[in-house]
């Protein structure tokens, strides 16, 4: 059973990997083969100029993509039949043990990915970003934001993670369902604080500026249903010129939060548009849609996660020659990405349904014509590709096609 499951996961992985590799492939060659032309529906409004520019944007992070993918495939397999867990447990088991073990191995292993991804990180920031003239972060400020989500992350996730591992040892058979409950909550709860806790520590966020803006924004929410605890403007010119907007928190404290960015580029009725479209993903309940959707899915992994944990195939198969609640949870998290990947056109198109969704519903509030005027200008000022490849698209985009989502924009309003 030992070598049919590394087998058979070894065949998994060179699938997933290869596939990953191989739609990356098209999707260069695809928007190389077009970057001298626009689309004729967007020759009014886009420059060769732009075009060409997203073109290349779209290349480098495609190229960046597929070194990330070789590292995590190379981390991946060095954790687990490389020998690395088993010789971080060797490790942590002759120093700690009980949940103290469980904590030092997962950190470790978080802290380990961390570091190998970190020049990636930089190159993505400082070498791509700032090549196509979006970055505006500073070293400092990149150190300054790790830091703060090292600290972060420890303040939080070493209490959640030793409540985990209480939980897994202490709860008998039905550990995965309190675990669930568990984990469950604590998102709700981080869903609640993040606005007003968590979010502050990285942007400064002030009140949106009386005005023509803000009158058509409240008469938007007032026309929509919607009621929210403040709209705020976030100062995200310090990291990116890239623009955007979005509604975050839970309950009655739900928060409209504008880039700066995307207030300095885009009219008042252009930006009361994108909000409508915001709007229409929490009147349309996507926000709860997802959520359950997510709370589905981790109580059906925490099954999973339940019934394997006791196998001895399941780690000996992956390289490692003992069981413990720790290891269960690490190789879990490890290698559930890799059979999860043939799914991802299904969630990819999960979101662009809810895309169009709100899109539709954006039309009904707002100006259709005026939303795909800010969508136009946001696909230029963000460099987006407009001639994606068909089938990487399928598999990785969450929004659909620029031609596509404007298309019917524009058939809503000759049609209304």
């Amino acid at each position: 059973m030992t070598e049919n499951f590394t087998l058979f996961f070894l065949c998994i992985l060179s699938l997933t990997v290869l596939t990953r590799l191989w739609l990356k492939l098209r999707h260069i060659r695809h928007v190389a083969a077009h970057r001298t032309r626009v689309p004729a529906e967007f020759t009014e409004r886009i420059t060769p100029a732009s075009h060409e520019k997203a073109a290349s944007y779209t290349i480098d992070r495609s190229k960046a993509a597929m070194l990330a993918t070789v590292v995590e495939t190379a981390v991946l397999l060095a954790f687990t039949l490389g020998g690395g867990l088993a010789w971080l447990h060797d490790f942590w088991s002759a120093h700690l043990e009980g949940i103290a073990y469980g904590l030092a191995m997962i950190l470790a292993v978080m802290l380990i990915s961390a570091v190998i991804d970190l020049p990636l990180s930089l190159y993505s920031q400082f070498v791509i970003e700032a090549r196509h003239g979006f970055n505006r972060m500073t070293p400092a400020l990149f150190v300054s934001d790790l830091v703060k989500q090292t600290l972060l992350g420890l303040a939080i996730g070493a209490p959640v993670i030793a409540v985990v591992l209480w939980l897994m040892s202490a709860m008998g058979n039905l550990w995965w369902l309190w675990v669930w409950l568990f984990w469950s909550a604590f998102n709700l709860l981080v869903l609640f604080v993040y606005p007003t806790w968590i979010a502050p520590l990285f942007n400064k966020f002030t009140p949106l500026p009386d005005g023509e803006m803000k009158t058509r924004i409240e008469a938007l929410l007032k026309r929509c249903g919607f009621r929210s605890s403040g709209l705020f403007v976030m100062d995200g010119s310090k990291r990116s010129s890239h623009g955007n907007a979005y509604f975050t928190g839970f309950g009655n404290n739900k928060r409209i939060v504008f880039f700066d960015t995307l207030l300095e580029r885009l009219s008042p009725a252009e930006i009361e548009a994108v909000l409508a479209h915001e709007l229409g993903h929490f009147r349309k309940r996507h926000i709860v849609q997802r959520i359950v959707l997510m709370f589905t899915v981790s109580l059906a992994f925490l099954w999973l996660l339940g019934q394997l944990i006791d196998a001895p195939w399941f780690y000996a198969g992956l390289g490692v020659p003992v069981q413990s609640t720790a290891l269960a949870l690490i190789l879990f998290f490890l290698v559930v990405p890799v059979f999860l990947f043939p799914l991802t056109p299904l969630s990819s198109q999960f979101s662009r349904k809810h895309e169009f969704e709100a899109d539709a519903y954006a039309a009904e509030h707002a100006s259709a014509d005026d939303l795909v005027h800010a969508l136009v200008k946001l696909y230029d000022d963000n460099a987006s590709t407009l001639t994606p490849d068909p089938l990487h698209s399928l598999f990785h985009d969450s929004h659909p096609p620029a031609a596509q989502r404007i298309g019917r924009l524009q058939h809503q309003e000759t049609s209304a």
